[in-house]
């Protein structure tokens, strides 16, 4: 099993069984992952903002760079584009500002949203909100998603697709 870290404003696609993608820390970024389960692909976002503003930092960085360069990663890697589904894990209120809006966290879950809802992919899961951060880990080949707030068990948030075996 290989572990491919996802750091902040990172992304990475893979087709590789026994790949295992991973994103510590998620406090206010979101864990994006893209999953094509039958495929046996699937990719990971660190998304650390909503909106780039025109700057063209790393494309994992920002809401509306990130989702479209991550789609693009995993149709790359062989998966088939009317079979991904997105998974979110992350988009903690970490720091109180008082009541100037929406934070950072709740921005970027919204934003991420907003470009999934824009390219047609479904959410079939997320663990989002609260005040603690998260880790997320998807296992490549089974297609599984599972999240880790600070303090707590690992959990299941997308299971594997169940493999059939003909008798």
């Amino acid at each position: 099993m290989a572990e491919t870290m996802v750091r902040m404003g990172e992304l990475a696609a893979s087709a590789a069984s026994g790949d295992v993608l991973v994103s510590l820390g998620l406090g206010s970024c979101i864990g994006l992952a893209l999953v094509d389960r039958r495929a046996a692909v699937a990719g990971l976002a660190h998304v650390v903002l909503p909106a780039s503003e025109g700057r063209e930092d790393a494309p994992g960085k920002f809401a509306d760079t990130a989702v479209p360069a991550l789609l693009d990663a995993v149709v790359a890697a062989g998966a088939r584009r009317l079979r991904v589904e997105a998974v979110l894990v992350g988009g903690a209120s970490m720091f109180s500002f008082g009541s100037t809006g929406l934070d950072v966290g709740q921005r970027n879950e919204s934003a991420v949203r907003e470009q999934l809802a824009g390219l047609r992919i479904p959410v079939a899961a997320a663990e989002t909100g609260g005040a603690k951060g998260r880790t997320i880990r998807v296992a490549v080949e089974r297609g599984a998603v599972t999240a880790k707030a600070a303090g707590e068990p690992e959990s299941p948030l997308y299971p594997a697709l169940s493999v059939q075996v003909a008798a």
